[in-house]
């Protein structure tokens, strides 16, 4: 087993994960892999300014609109790679403020090696360029 497992794993274990760019749309991945993890039984929680429900909750326009009251353990990504700054930054000031974001998982295609670093100098676990769907299934299943 690798530290990326046990670090995958580890992240695997939130029970709160902010789903940015997570889409309205049924036939999207950013869709798809948000709602199977709703079915294993995570809260969660959609970041997408274009909506006001996505899964049955309600949608924030961005991480740093969502309420101090909703404790997010992890930030999954579905955003294109040069957005992963702006995303971090969100990330890092919702940490500052409310004291939560332990991990920012980037889906598969996605990555940002400096702000990866920024996020991990400021202890925030990060996995890049993975499908939290296809890593739950091989981990946790």
């Amino acid at each position: 087993m690798s530290a990326s497992d046990d670090l995958m794993r580890e992240l695997l274990g939130a029970d709160t994960i902010a789903v940015v760019g997570c889409s309205t749309t049924p036939s999207k991945a950013a869709h798809q892999i948000p709602a199977y993890l709703q079915r294993q039984g995570y809260r969660i929680v959609p970041v997408n300014p274009f909506a006001e429900e996505v899964l049955g909750e309600p949608a924030y326009d961005s991480l740093t609109d969502l309420p101090y009251d909703v404790e997010v353990d992890v930030v999954d990504v579905f955003r294109p790679s040069d957005e992963v700054p702006a995303v971090v930054d969100d990330a890092l000031e919702r940490r500052d403020e409310a004291g939560d974001v332990g991990g920012i998982w980037l889906q598969q295609g996605i990555r940002h090696d400096e702000s990866a670093a920024r996020a991990e100098a400021a202890g925030i676990a990060v996995v890049q360029d993975r499908c939290m769907k296809v890593e739950h299934q091989r981990l946790i299943d």
